[in-house]
């Protein structure tokens, strides 16, 4: 990847839309725009940061592609800080493909994906935790999930992060003085047992910023969960209940579901990846076994996991089956059909999940009864019971979350190490700054970049 060509890349979504966009990036962006571009007032050269209404010309004379507005953005007033061009066309794929072929014939590359953001990194535009934090803006599920994703984006992870770092910092230089310069009567003594003091502070602080980002991945990831029973006991009436919406197949005949329907259902905020299985009973359809096998693995996968029982019907041999392949999961028992009777005492359930605190819902599915009961307990599952004080603030992505257990792991060590080898102990808090530094980009390799880029989309 090279930052003294020019790039440019397709910026909106692929198909039939009112505008598609073009962008470019570099050193040449505005000089080979005004070479396409036939203004319809303007004059050359272009006013930076204004909207330019006119025409991009084709190749042969007289040519037109498209009517648009072009913006120009001169360095380094903006996103890459270099110079930027925008091209609003009518969104379509002929014309945008065709303006795009038209900025490359003169010397600009296709952008790799990416490329934009990386650009403002390596350019002091973004960290990379803004840069990843950009990325879970567009990626959001509920709002919720936006707003901790702008946090990102705004710096509230990376001036944590910071904040640590300059902490551990001011350890260093004054053990490492200590350590250089034994004798000299101005350096400030210290001790084994205050650098663990005040490391024992820095590891309470990564702690907590590590609980926040594993909140986070919360409501960027989503929890998986997934709906279990035999057939016929309300899996696909609660999936179209959540979904408000006639997504499932609802019929009386047993095994209308033979494969998972997958939808995402925003919670209090936090996006449920809801996942519908086949009833699990015994079959001799090949299909089915296939719906009903998935259905198993699913529910040991999940992150959480309905468990549907038939009210009316009592405890029957599948439901038992079931709760065996359950032990050791988070689950929310509903007790559907409760319209039609009650003949599942509590405890009951409780010998059936021994061990477990699953949360029992009574449910009339057909009568909407019992679904705001069933939310709260999935929110109060998925926060433990702090759903109000658990905002996320911050998305921190799993190659964060990753860094500040590193982090900690670092720091417990200089916890645990002798207090008279000093040498130790600025081993273990530099291994803590270099991991935190991972987070914001300052201390990271460049495949690891190439890895964390490519998961954008071109134009971005």
């Amino acid at each position: 990847m090279f930052l003294e060509d020019t790039i440019a890349a397709i910026a909106t979504p692929p198909g039939e839309g009112g505008i598609g966009i073009v962008r470019l990036s570099g050193p040449e962006a505005v000089q080979i725009a005004e070479k396409i571009f036939k203004p319809r007032k303007a004059t050359f050269p272009l006013k930076s940061h204004r909207l330019h209404l006119g025409w991009v010309q084709g190749p042969q004379e007289g040519e037109i592609i498209d009517e648009v507005l072009l913006t120009v953005m001169r360095a380094p007033r903006t996103f890459t800080r270099e110079d930027v061009v925008e091209i609003n066309c009518h969104g379509g794929i002929v014309p945008l493909r065709r303006v795009l072929e038209a900025t490359i014939s003169l010397g600009a590359r296709l952008a790799e994906p990416g490329e934009f953001t990386r650009r403002a990194f390596l350019k002091g535009r973004l960290d990379l935790a803004q840069a990843e934090g950009l990325l879970q803006v567009i990626r959001a599920k509920t709002g919720e999930g936006l707003q901790a994703a702008l946090g990102q984006l705004e710096g509230t992870l990376s001036r944590r992060v910071r904040e640590i770092r300059q902490e551990i910092l001011l350890l260093l230089a004054r053990l490492e003085a200590a350590i250089d310069f034994p004798e000299e009567e101005d350096v400030d003594e210290v001790t084994g047992r205050q650098v663990k003091a005040q490391g024992a502070g820095i590891l309470e602080k990564v702690r907590a910023l590590a609980e926040g980002a594993r909140r986070g991945k919360i409501y960027r990831d989503g929890v998986e969960t997934v709906i279990i029973g035999r057939p016929n006991v309300g899996k696909s009436s609660l999936l179209n209940a959540l979904l408000r919406e006639e997504r499932a197949i609802v019929t009386e005949v047993a095994g209308t579901t033979r494969d998972q329907l997958e939808e995402y259902v925003n919670l209090a905020g936090i996006p449920l990846k809801i996942v519908d299985t086949a009833g699990i009973r015994k079959t001799r359809n090949r299909v089915e076994i296939i719906g009903v096998e998935r259905a198993r693995n699913l529910a040991q996968r999940g992150d959480l996991v309905i468990f549907i029982l038939n009210a009316a019907e009592g405890i029957a041999r599948e439901d038992r089956e079931i709760a065996s392949i359950l032990q050791g999961k988070q689950v929310v028992v509903l007790l559907n059909k409760i319209d039609l009777g009650e003949n599942i005492p509590e405890a009951e359930v409780r010998r059936l999940l021994p061990g477990a605190e699953a949360p029992i819902i009574r449910a009339s599915l057909i009568n909407q009864q019992g679904l705001e009961e069933l939310e709260l307990a999935i929110s109060q599952l998925v926060f433990q019971g702090q759903v109000e004080g658990s905002r996320a603030d911050f998305l921190a992505s799993l190659r964060q979350i990753q860094a500040l257990e590193r982090a900690s792991a670092s720091l417990l060590d200089m916890l645990a190490g002798p207090l008279e080898d000093p040498d130790l102990l600025s081993i273990d808090l530099k291994a803590a700054y270099a991991a935190l530094g991972e987070i914001t980009g300052e201390t990271v390799e460049d495949d690891l970049l190439d890895k964390i880029f490519a998961e954008f989309c071109i134009g971005k």
